[in-house]
């Protein structure tokens, strides 16, 4: 493809999108403006089957992506589960290094009638080392779990912002 060919198609593809319906997620009246702040996102003591921390750090980035929703219109309900399975063993049979798993569902319902706007369920692990000391291994089973947690909740914006049903007026 020349040169000339590959400019031209760069040029119209910004006018093929929006001849499709195209619309920035965060562009004037796209799914990421009109949510921002107005999503109360459920307590981290209300998460169904999660540990305190990890969803007190799911709740705390959902927040700060989503915005806090003092005069919320939606409610974003939440179930987190995690697990931890040993990925490296020494023939003395020592686990040396773990995956953090997890998976979080999510219901986003419209509070003045109901309709659920978005659901799903997104899953994503990291890991941590335990070849250190006891301190070190703590302090990076911690910062997995707190990582994991930013990638859950990425991925749960990700979805809402891609999916959300904001069809019906909001009262």
């Amino acid at each position: 493809m020349s040169l000339l060919n590959r400019r031209t198609l760069l040029l119209a593809l910004p006018v093929v999108a929006a001849a499709c319906g195209f619309t920035p997620v965060y562009a004037p009246g796209g799914t990421g403006t009109a949510l921002l702040g107005q999503i109360e996102v459920q307590s981290p003591e209300k998460i169904k089957d999660a540990s305190g921390t990890d969803a007190y750090f799911l709740v705390q980035n959902l927040e700060q992506r989503l915005g806090r929703g003092g005069s919320a219109a939606y409610k974003l309900d939440l179930t987190l589960s995690t697990q931890e399975e040993g990925q490296a063993i020494t023939a003395g049979n020592e686990i040396t290094r773990y995956s953090v798993i997890g998976s979080a569902g999510f219901s986003l319902t419209r509070l003045s009638d109901g309709k659920i706007a978005s659901s799903g369920t997104v899953r994503n692990f990291t890991g941590y080392s335990a070849t250190g000391s006891t301190v070190e291994t703590l302090a990076g089973e911690r910062d997995a779990h707190e990582r994991l947690m930013v990638i859950l909740a990425d991925q749960i914006t990700a979805q809402i912002l891609a999916t959300a049903d904001l069809s019906a007026p909001v009262e």
